[in-house]
């Protein structure tokens, strides 16, 4: 029994040790997407002030394919040591679990989360020839005719056009997806009038409206942007239980020891309170938004039901 009690106790002795120690070397920030994106820019963003809050270098490190699922999956295998944290995003962790028959990672079992990062929300904009300004106005155009209205995406299981597809199931309306190769070609095509309608991030369709070319119906997010703050959310105008953002968050492999997982929770709060994180945002067309881990956990969850029920009623897959 002394025995037993002596090993317990030099057991936790140096687990003891080794938390202390935490991190003791570089620790490295998978950013799941090529450089270049936004995750890869958000995740360069906040990089520097975690060196500073954990004292150790957080080296970025780029593990695109495969919408994400790449370097997804592989800090989901990582070993569970503090040093491999993921730069996690709303594609990574509800899209493409729902809409991939056979997915290689479980985004609730395989993942500690510490706190949302960024929102970039999304809006419903339009070319300016279209005769609609409010979300009304173009359900009642859609639904007086079916498939004539446009919808453009950056392509087939984008944010853009899955955020399409799930405004169709809940107002009701026919619209023709045109998929094109990123927002870029897309929002070309849109204001050239080739096409109707696009539900696009802030961040890349923002401008075009600021300077006329596209008009804004309505935010897709929970709450207005502080990039277009006049124009109302899809629920103010009226299309109830209708909401589609993409966020990012930081998450270690599930089985990290808890006072880990906080210490990283902890550097990143301070980071996100940094005002030159918050400027690297704005810049992107992005909003800091911090949570608890229960609160991401909630969000992921709530948005995998959605997602995967849109899969089920209109069977796309992207894998």
């Amino acid at each position: 029994m002394l025995f037993r009690l002596m090993c317990a106790v030099l057991c936790w002795a140096v687990t003891g040790a080794v938390l202390a120690a935490y991190p003791d070397r570089p620790v490295r920030l998978i950013a799941p997407f090529a450089p270049g994106g936004n995750i890869d820019i958000t995740a360069r963003a906040i990089a520097p002030g975690m060196s500073e809050q954990l004292g150790q270098s957080v080296v970025v490190e780029n593990r695109g394919g495969a919408g994400g699922r790449i370097g997804t999956e592989a800090v989901a295998k990582a070993a569970p040591d503090g040093y491999t944290l993921l730069l996690g995003s709303s594609g990574s962790l509800t899209v493409n679990p729902a809409f991939t028959a056979a997915p290689t990672y479980d985004p609730l079992r395989d993942f500690a989360p510490t706190s949302l990062v960024s929102i970039v929300p999304l809006m419903l904009v339009v070319h300016p020839s279209l005769p609609v300004h409010t979300a009304k106005e173009f359900i009642t155009l859609a639904k007086a005719k079916p498939g004539a209205v446009m919808m453009a995406s950056a392509g087939t299981g984008s944010n853009t056009h899955l955020t399409g597809e799930l405004f169709q199931l809940i107002a009701g309306v026919k619209l023709t997806h045109v998929p094109y190769k990123g927002s870029g070609p897309a929002l070309i095509d849109l204001m050239g009038g080739q096409t109707h309608c696009i539900f696009d991030q802030v961040s890349t369709s923002g401008p075009f409206v600021i300077a006329d070319k596209l008009r804004a119906i309505a935010m897709a997010s929970a709450k207005r942007s502080a990039t277009l703050p006049s124009v109302p959310t899809m629920e103010e105008a009226g299309v109830r239980g209708f909401e589609a953002s993409t966020y990012t968050g930081v998450f270690l492999p599930s089985a990290t020891p808890r006072d880990i997982v906080n210490r990283v929770y902890t550097a990143l709060l301070k980071v996100l309170d940094q005002p030159a994180t918050r400027d690297a945002f704005n810049r992107l067309g992005a909003e800091v938004i911090k949570s608890t881990p229960e609160e991401v956990t909630r969000r992921i969850s709530g948005d995998l039901v959605k997602w995967k029920k849109v899969q089920q009623q209109t069977g796309i897959r992207i894998d």
